[in-house]
């Protein structure tokens, strides 16, 4: 009987990602976080690699957008 071997693939977890998101990423695509020679990656499946990269822009975007809305409102002396 022949073992199916599950190939994992890695993504580099890009600078300036919250923890919160790293924690969600985990949990949420079933993703591992392992310590590289580049860094930490995301370890996992290839379509929820994807995935997870999909949502980490969408966070840094939404999270980007809220400190230019945020710099708009502060007012200068």
């Amino acid at each position: 009987m022949a073992e199916d071997k599950i190939e994992k693939f890695e993504m580099r977890i890009p600078p300036g990602v919250a923890g919160q998101t790293i924690a969600y990423v985990m949990e949420n695509y079933d993703l591992e976080v392992k310590q590289s020679d580049m860094g930490p990656v995301f370890q996992g499946d290839f379509n929820k690699l994807e995935d997870a990269r999909d949502y980490i822009v969408k966070a840094l975007n939404d999270r980007i957008q809220e400190l230019e809305k945020n710099k708009d409102n502060i007012k200068e002396d």
